[in-house]
């Protein structure tokens, strides 16, 4: 027993000192810029801004935008995680290697939890639920891309009208609660009773204010992905605000058709370019130009395939293919003449 209860204190002691040198790391809660008692909510949030800036597709050839990429999706992977969020809360990096090491917390041997149980008996958890703060409505709007922007990438500006929370006269009755007491009936008997209790607050009020919102558009976004603006949604009082989602649309184009990743374009030819063969460019969406000829004969209708002269991928150097169908354009009448040449020359 005593070399066990030896052995265990080494290890805490060993722990101790391992949170002392952590102590001067950079810790989960830093690296994606949030308190320590963050909502879930407010590190998903934070996640994706540090997400989207470090992206590797982002910063090619950028080792320390990589590194930091890698750093803040380890962070996320534990806070979001109740069970390691709490051991990590309460034993740093030490405590989830050792927590991993025993299987998560399943199967046979000691964890770091029985440790810190045994010497401090009962080992209470400390998992505390946040009140759940009232959050206003999220307003999602539509918005129609062109297909340059989705191409190449863009902006849109657009107008957007909002109430806004703004201080006025008075007071009103905020942070309503019930609180539970107990009231005497009778001589050793007690009634249990609710009563809701509130605090004086400054009183607001809502004024309509608007303004312009710039929306990004990114390489090759799909229909339907949404560009988000936290907290910019409806307001509500005593709480945060709803989000703003752009709802991003691929707009009729008049030259192509998008299908996925892939572009689609029809083009006419004349039945002498169909039969003998043609030198051809279209203009690309970015202005470069694709060449499209051919040396034999074309069929009409027909599909040609052009590789990744299509949409480019989201977050990705690859770009989808580009597919031309060709019309071919028959004459509306021959002469006898042009008929007989025809024919000696087909026959």
């Amino acid at each position: 027993m005593e070399c066990r209860r030896a052995r265990l204190l080494l290890l805490l002691v060993l722990l101790f000192f391992n949170a002392l040198a952590s102590l001067a790391a950079k810790s989960y809660y830093d690296e994606l810029q949030v308190p320590k008692g963050a909502s879930e909510e407010q590190i998903k949030r934070a996640y994706r801004k540090l997400a989207l800036k470090y992206h590797p597709d982002k910063n090619p050839g950028n080792d320390e935008a990589n590194k930091k990429f890698a750093e803040i999706n380890n962070a996320y992977e534990v806070l979001t995680d109740k069970e390691k969020r709490s051991i990590y809360d309460r034993y740093g990096e030490e405590g989830l290697k050792q927590h991993a090491a025993s299987g998560g917390g399943r199967g046979g041997g000691m964890n770091i939890q029985d440790i810190f149980n045994n010497f401090f008996g009962g080992g209470r958890r400390a998992e505390e639920e946040e009140d759940k703060i009232p959050k206003g409505d999220d307003l999602i709007v539509d918005l129609d891309a062109t297909l340059e922007d989705l191409y190449m990438g863009g902006s849109i500006k657009v107008w957007r009208e909002k109430n806004v929370i703004k201080p006025a006269l008075g007071k009103r009755r905020c942070n309503c609660r019930n609180e539970v007491y107990h009231r005497q009936i009778a001589p050793g008997m007690f009634q249990q009773m609710t009563e809701e209790v509130c605090e004086q607050c400054p009183n607001v009020k809502y004024e309509r204010e608007g303004y312009f919102v710039t929306v990004d558009i990114e390489k090759g976004m799909h229909d339907g992905q949404e560009v988000i603006f936290y907290e910019d949604g409806e307001p509500i009082i005593d709480g945060e605000p709803g989000d703003l989602k752009f709802k991003i649309h691929t707009a009729p184009h008049d030259r192509f058709r998008r299908e996925g990743n892939d572009l689609h374009t029809t083009v006419t030819i004349s039945l002498v370019q169909a039969l003998v063969g043609f030198e051809k460019t279209i203009q690309h969406l970015d202005e470069h130009l694709v060449e499209i000829g051919s040396k034999g004969i074309t069929k009409p209708k027909e599909v040609r395939k052009f590789k990744s002269e299509g949409m480019p991928l989201h977050l990705s150097n690859k770009k989808g293919d580009l597919y031309v169908t060709f019309e071919v354009l028959f004459p509306k009448s021959l002469t006898e003449d042009q008929k007989t040449q025809i024919k000696a020359v087909l026959s």
